[in-house]
């Protein structure tokens, strides 16, 4: 239990930091593309064909199209890397019940330490009692089935009489055996869902990576078209126009 305690203090404040700075990146990206000056462009600031203003113009639709086209992959892969950290504590909520039904199991199979050492008690050895013993083990392995504590599988070698399950045996030789089995079960069941849980975790890594590199990107690409000589608006200098309206004044004819 310490173990799992440990890990979950390790990584969840790792994991809550992670996907702070991806959306505050993310935030930045967005604010940036909604900010971006060249989509007011007026029609009749388009430069002539041809010309070096063309082809920067190119260059800068070229440089915007590659910053849309980002941007749209970094919104898919944050997407993907919220799934894949739904999917990550999903996995580690199951470690945790697993973690639980093993210790129970485990504290129900102490309670038989020392039995192998004592005496079976003595029952008369009649077709009888034998058939009463097969009767018990499989009402037992039958409720312990229902109560989820045996799979199918399980069961079925019970039924069987196979992988050690001798129904000649007396009950109570086949409480303990029963209790081992059970144990061993929800052991197993643990490092499966331990390593699922694993999985999850390198998966929702990568998944941040991936979001947290392509956010960047798209953050990047959007500054450099912020920047681009073809996406900033033309205006007119007022030192230009103001001597033109003063030149043009009307003035009176002097009179000689």
């Amino acid at each position: 239990m310490n173990i799992v305690l440990q890990q979950f203090l390790i990584e969840v404040p790792q994991a809550v930091a992670i996907w702070s700075a991806l959306l505050v990146l993310s935030l930045s990206v967005l604010a940036v593309l909604v900010a971006r000056p060249d989509r007011d462009r007026a029609p009749d600031e388009e430069p002539a064909p041809g010309s070096s203003a063309a082809l920067a113009a190119a260059a800068a639709a070229d440089l915007r199209r590659y910053a849309d086209e980002v941007a749209v992959a970094a919104t898919g892969a944050t997407q993907t890397a919220r799934r894949r950290r739904s999917e990550w504590l999903a996995a580690q909520a199951e470690v945790d019940l697993a973690w639980q039904a093993y210790d129970e199991a485990e504290t129900a199979a102490r309670r038989f330490t020392g039995a192998d050492a004592m005496p079976t008690p003595r029952t008369p050895r009649t077709p009888a009692e034998y058939a009463q013993r097969e009767r018990w083990l499989h009402q037992a392995a039958m409720a312990a089935h229902w109560r989820g504590e045996l799979t199918a599988r399980q069961l079925s070698d019970v039924f069987g009489h196979r992988d050690g399950w001798d129904p000649r045996r007396h009950p109570a030789e086949q409480e303990v055996t029963l209790a081992r089995a059970v144990r061993d079960g929800r052991l197993a069941g643990y490092r499966g869902a331990a390593e699922r849980e694993r999985s999850a975790w390198r998966a929702a890594e990568l998944a941040a990576e991936s979001a947290r590199a392509l956010s960047a990107e798209a953050y990047a690409a959007a500054q450099r078209l912020r920047v681009a000589p073809a996406s900033r608006p033309r205006t007119v200098p007022a030192s230009t126009s103001t001597p033109a309206r003063t030149a043009t004044r009307w003035r009176p004819a002097r009179v000689g």
